[in-house]
C-alpha cells in the first residue's frame, strides 16, 4: 500500500509499505483524511514521532480480523488512543489517559495518511449514511465536544474562542449549540467573514483591551503562546480557561493573574465521538466551509503547503 511517512528530519516521503494485517485489529481502507494543527507542529517535532501521521479519518472496514467480523463493510471513523484497559490510567480516567497507550498517527501507531489503517473494533464509530464522507471526517475534530464535558455551559454562559482556525470555529459552534453567548476573536479580515458565514460573532483581537475579564470561559484553540495569554485576559475573575491546542515547544506562563483572579485552566483533548456525530447530523456544527483543499496522497507537498496556511485540508487516499 501508498502511505506518507514522516521522518525524524520532518521531512514527508510517500512510500510502499505492507497493507496492515487484521489480527486483533479491524483494517480500515481510508476514503478520506484530514490535516490538522498537530499533522502540522509533527513536522517540527512534537511528540519526538516518526511513521505514518494522520489522525482524522473515514473509511470501510475491509477485514475485520478476529475480533471484528461484525465491523466488515461498514463505513467508520476511529477514536485514535488505544489503551490497555488494565493500567491506573485507564481505570481512573479511561483509555484516553492509558499509561502505555499508542496514539494514531502521534505516538507508536502509525496513522491514518495511507491507504489502510488499523485500528481494534473497540475504537470503530459507525459512520451513518445521512453523513458524507466530507462531514465523517470532522467527527474527530469535533472532540471540541469534550469541553463541554468538563466545563459547565449553559444558555447565556459568556464564551470567547481565541481563534479562528479549523478548531476554533468547530468549537464555537458545540458551544454555541450549547446555548452559549459566543464570540471569537479574530486576527484578519477573511476569518471574520468565515465566521459570520456560520452565524457567529466576532471580535478583532485588537480590541482585546477592551473585552478584559468579559467572559465566562475563554478556549484557546490558537497554537500559540499568545493565544493562552490572551484567553486569560478575556475571562473574569473565577472564570475558566480551557487551552484546546497542542503544538512544539514551551510556553511562558505568568502564574500571578491565574493566582490572584483564581483562574481554572483546564486542559482538554479528545471527546465523544457519539456526540460529534449527532451535532454533524443535525447541521449545528457546519464543516463544509471549513474545508479549504483536497487533494490525492500523492500531492502531499501540495496538501501540506495548503494546510500550514488555510483551513481544512483534506487528503483522498482511496480516489
Amino acid at each position: 500500500m501508498r502511505a506518507l511517512v514522516l521522518g525524524s528530519d520532518g521531512t514527508l516521503s510517500l512510500v510502499d509499505r505492507p497493507k496492515p494485517a487484521a489480527g486483533d485489529e479491524c483494517v480500515i481502507r481510508v476514503t478520506a483524511a484530514g490535516i490538522c494543527g498537530t499533522d502540522l507542529e509533527l513536522r517540527r517535532g512534537y511528540a519526538g514521532f516518526t511513521g505514518v501521521p494522520g489522525h482524522e479519518f473515514v473509511g470501510v472496514v475491509e477485514d475485520g480480523g478476529a475480533a471484528g467480523a461484525a465491523w466488515t463493510g461498514r463505513r467508520v471513523a476511529g477514536e485514535i488512543t488505544v489503551g490497555c484497559g488494565t493500567c491506573p490510567g485507564c481505570r481512573t480516567a479511561g483509555r484516553g489517559h492509558c499509561d502505555v497507550r499508542s496514539v494514531l498517527g502521534i505516538r507508536g501507531r502509525d496513522g491514518a495518511f495511507a491507504d489502510y489503517v488499523a485500528l481494534p473494533p473497540i475504537n470503530l464509530h459507525a459512520i451513518p449514511d445521512t453523513l458524507d464522507d466530507e462531514h465523517a471526517v470532522f467527527v474527530e475534530p469535533a472532540a471540541a465536544c469534550r469541553v463541554i464535558q468538563q466545563v459547565t455551559v449553559t444558555r447565556g454562559t459568556r464564551a470567547a474562542v481565541v481563534g479562528a482556525g479549523r478548531l476554533g470555529l468547530l468549537v464555537a459552534q458545540v458551544l454555541r449549540a450549547h446555548g452559549a453567548d459566543v464570540t471569537v476573536v479574530v486576527r484578519s479580515a477573511a476569518r471574520a467573514a468565515l465566521a459570520d458565514a456560520l452565524g457567529l460573532a466576532t471580535a478583532d483581537s485588537s480590541l482585546a483591551p477592551s473585552l478584559a475579564r468579559s467572559f465566562d470561559l475563554a478556549v484557546d484553540t490558537t497554537g500559540d503562546p499568545a493565544g493562552f495569554a490572551l484567553a486569560t485576559s478575556l475571562v473574569h475573575p473565577c472564570g475558566t480557561v480551557v487551552v484546546k491546542s497542542t503544538f512544539h515547544g514551551e510556553t511562558p506562563v505568568s502564574f500571578s493573574p491565574l493566582v490572584v483572579d483564581e483562574i481554572t485552566v483546564v486542559g482538554s483533548r479528545c471527546g465523544p465521538f457519539d456526540d460529534a456525530i449527532a451535532l454533524l447530523q443535525n447541521g449545528s456544527v457546519r464543516v463544509k466551509p471549513l474545508i479549504d483543499g483536497r487533494y490525492p496522497l500523492e500531492r502531499f507537498r501540495d496538501a501540506f503547503d495548503h494546510a500550514a496556511r488555510g483551513l481544512k485540508v483534506l487528503l483522498l487516499p482511496s480516489r
